[in-house]
């Protein structure tokens, strides 16, 4: 909703001046004839529907939004009645500010896709073109439906994720905080007496003395080391396009993980593009959307570069083959529905499968963490006692009783 600084005459013929908040020019004529007064001219003074920013908006919340608008456009129910009834029995307040921006939009004669799309940053891109191709079409409800779906999806990968990274994540602080101990006052200590015996110290000792010293003298260096890693990569992100491009397509190419965030960004664009392309939106439409919702640079550049070659006459399964980028399973889906003429299906399964795929791997990844953890944090054990132990031990079997 934009504010207006306007001009306006009244029925005796007077020039009234004055500021009005107006969603555009005929909600701003149509708040002024209630007023009495005929439009002149105006001029907007600032746009104060962006300070509506929409922050503090979830996904969970996005999801009963999606719920109750398929309900009830399903139902039947005029699309104002609905988002008055959202806006009044919604817990977020951030979300019921939203919608009474757009129920104001929409009583000022715009569409619900219109009204969503100065809340980008709540729905984004993709939403509100389904959202514009369901009232193009006439399929609101179905359109909300996938919608919701969608989001589940997402939800439930994302709190599986989590979990992942929760645990080792912890098992990791621990183990690191075990080290440090270990290195910093524990190791120090016996290599007193280890160094006071007299004989040749085997080579893994003198290493453990190495990387003791290290964390001991340069202790503070070793706990920043992570943070300055971390730093350095945010910094390279934001200042190269051409550094963001390669860590996105490294972090496709890491073992184990690299693979599933691979398979997930491939489900979250094959169930994107069934939805579009079931809605009536374009193959390129759909391509360039998929650049958007990609999250990830080398896969938004494949992405590019099958829209172009898309547009220069490809067909759509030989411009996802020709990025090297997209597994044969995925190309072979799409061939079979660009030949079979039910593209929609074949994506939709290829979500399917990789949806499944996800599942399992993340629950593979998550039985491999804990054992993984437990021999990471033995070795090291193992090899201070090892290191410590084992010159004492061989000065003990030389004792001659």
């Amino acid at each position: 909703m934009d504010f207006f600084q306007y001009k306006a005459i009244d029925e005796r013929g007077r020039i009234h001046n004055g500021q009005v908040d107006a969603i555009n020019e005929a909600d701003l004529e149509m708040r002024l004839r209630k007023m009495g007064l005929d439009l002149v001219n105006y001029k907007t003074v600032k746009s104060s529907g962006k300070s509506i920013s929409g922050a503090g908006i979830k996904r969970r919340d996005l999801i009963t939004f999606c719920f109750h608008l398929e309900q009830t456009s399903r139902s039947g129910v005029p699309i104002m009645d609905s988002l008055q009834d959202l806006r009044d029995s919604t817990e977020n307040p951030r979300l019921a500010e939203v919608i009474n921006a757009m129920i104001e939009s929409i009583e000022g004669g715009q569409t619900l896709s219109e009204a969503m799309e100065q809340f980008e940053v709540v729905f984004g891109n993709v939403f509100v073109n389904l959202v514009k191709a369901g009232e193009q079409s006439g399929e609101i409800s179905q359109v909300f439906n996938k919608l919701g779906d969608n989001l589940k999806w997402q939800d439930e990968i994302s709190s599986q994720t989590k979990k992942v990274l929760m645990y080792p994540t912890f098992v990791g602080a621990v183990v690191g905080g075990v080290v440090f101990f270990l290195m910093t006052y524990l190791v120090p200590e016996l290599l007193k007496f280890v160094k006071t015996m007299g004989q040749e110290i085997p080579a893994h000792t003198k290493a453990l003395i190495v990387v003791s010293n290290i964390f001991v003298n340069y202790w503070y260096i070793v706990l920043a080391t992570p943070f300055v890693i971390a730093f350095c990569i945010y910094l390279g992100i934001k200042s190269s396009p051409q550094f963001h491009l390669k860590f996105d397509a490294l972090k496709l190419r890491v073992p184990v993980v690299g693979p599933i965030l691979k398979k997930i960004i491939l489900t979250r664009l094959a169930s994107f593009f069934a939805i579009m392309y079931a809605s009536g939106i374009t193959i390129i439409d759909c391509i360039r959307t998929g650049e958007e919702i990609a999250g990830n640079k080398a896969v938004e550049q494949a992405m590019r570069q099958v829209g172009q070659q898309i547009a220069d006459g490809m067909t759509l399964s030989d411009s996802f083959a020709s990025t090297d980028l997209f597994p044969p399973l995925v190309l072979r889906m799409i061939r079979v529905g660009e030949n079979t003429g039910a593209l929609q299906d074949s994506l939709l399964n290829i979500s399917y499968f990789y949806n499944r795929d996800i599942k399992e791997s993340i629950e593979r990844l998550q039985a491999m963490i804990e054992p993984a953890m437990t021999v990471v944090l033995g070795a090291i054990i193992a090899w201070v006692m090892f290191s410590v132990l084992g010159p004492i031990y061989d000065l003990i079997t030389k004792v001659k009783i």
